[in-house]
């Protein structure tokens, strides 16, 4: 069985061309949403892909239809292969039922494993030349030295609480403790001497 996936991204556009390539392509059924490439939910594609069985094949007119990057079309795609379904998308000429059809696709895996291997590359060089300039990767810290030491006088005071002392520089106790542990402050002043 032959079964149809299509897709606009706004609801001003129609999704006639693409219904019209699909029943001409001897699709059966068809599924149809009008929702953003973008969008992590789309109930008609996950129906769809609930209704495919082995031996069908899922068509689309194009390529950029079904998956929001590569990497989502090649894992849709790849799903579609561990469970003997074939795919076409009829813009592209590219039918995995066919030997030439899954070469491209194979391709196109390579394809964006090396665009997963290029990003990891980068980030982890971009993190060491941060390093190198002296800049560390993490949150920016909430509490500098100044405050900290600010903090700490404030602790002193007998009267005065750590829930108030963070309030007054707007940070949570964990964060105002880890602060004083970061510039070596003791967690629990000293009580001052009775007078």
């Amino acid at each position: 069985m032959r079964i149809g996936y299509a897709r606009v991204s706004t609801q001003d556009q129609s999704p006639e061309l693409q219904l019209d390539a699909l029943a001409s392509a001897g699709c059966e059924q068809v599924f149809h949403e009008k929702a953003s490439g973008k969008d992590r939910e789309r109930p008609e594609l996950e129906t769809c892909l609930k209704v495919l069985r082995k031996g069908d094949t899922m068509v689309v007119w194009r390529l950029d239809r079904l998956g929001r990057s590569l990497k989502d079309l090649v894992e849709i795609v790849h799903g579609l292969e561990e469970r003997r379904i074939g795919f076409q998308s009829l813009t592209e000429s590219i039918d995995t039922t066919s030997a030439g059809g899954k070469l491209i696709f194979h391709i196109f895996a390579s394809l964006a494993e090396f665009e997963r291997t290029l990003i990891r590359e980068r980030t982890v060089a971009g993190l060491a030349a941060a390093r190198a300039r002296g800049r560390r990767g993490g949150r920016k810290i909430k509490m500098d030295k100044s405050d900290v030491r600010k903090a700490a006088a404030m602790l002193r005071d007998p009267l005065m609480t750590k829930t108030e002392v963070a309030q007054h520089f707007g940070v949570s106790r964990v964060t105002l403790n880890a602060a004083l542990e970061r510039e070596g402050y003791p967690q629990n002043p000293a009580v001052p001497n009775p007078q």
